[in-house]
């Protein structure tokens, strides 16, 4: 997971405390990236991942996330993971640097569409021809406490699915559709998708929306 430069800094303070809740399908895993692959997890928070991949024996696992924060959380609590904390784009990575990218929940970090569409164009550069990037995001959800958060954070920012959460925490929820057209704006083609239920950061669940989708050549 990771953050906005937009969000008043709530990844270095109340965000970096949090427990983070997508966890990794291993058998959706297992289908499209090999142990053997170079593995980048963008925005891979205090590294809870990268332990689990590590476990898994991906043995070429690399993490990067702007917060120093939560970078400092993974080196005390996942000590001897590989994690750079990089506070804007582009990466230090040469293109075509890995067979795979992992982004959980870091979409609906990012308000801000402009900062979404430069983070999806920089892992299609970064992930080669061919290869896969493995998205974990939350789309929009149809209950009425989560509509009524909409409207408030649309009377707030003027977009829908936008919202604030009492700790500060603002996030965005967009259509599947929407993750669809972002992927195929940057040259990725959806090979799978899945639904299911993940609990939250503060405790409540959501429908999580899961697509394994891979690069042009």
């Amino acid at each position: 997971m990771t953050h906005s430069a937009g969000t008043d800094g709530y990844w270095e303070t109340t965000g970096a405390d949090r427990t983070f809740t997508h966890a990794l399908d291993r058998e959706l895993l297992s289908l499209h990236v090999p142990l053997n692959a170079r593995v980048l997890d963008y925005g891979c928070g205090y590294g809870r991942l990268l332990a689990e991949l590590d476990a898994l024996g991906h043995a070429d696992v690399q993490g990067v996330e702007p917060s120093a924060a939560l970078v400092a959380r993974c080196r005390k609590e996942n000590p001897g993971l590989r994690i750079t904390r990089a506070e804007s784009l582009p990466l230090p990575f040469a293109e075509a640097s890995f067979d795979a990218a992992l982004l959980f929940a870091v979409l609906t970090s990012v308000p801000q569409e402009e900062e979404r569409e430069r983070a999806v164009a920089e892992l299609a550069r970064l992930v080669r021809p061919g290869g896969v990037l493995y998205v974990s995001d939350v789309p929009l959800q149809t209950d009425e406490a989560s509509i009524e958060r909409y409207r408030t954070g649309e009377a707030e920012t003027g977009v829908y699915g936008t919202f604030r959460m009492p700790d500060g925490g603002v996030f965005v929820h967009q259509r599947p559709e929407d993750f669809h057209a972002l992927l195929e704006r940057h040259g990725f083609a959806v090979a799978e998708e899945r639904q299911d239920v993940t609990p939250t950061l503060h405790g409540g669940t959501n429908v999580r929306l899961q697509i394994v989708a891979r690069r042009g050549r």
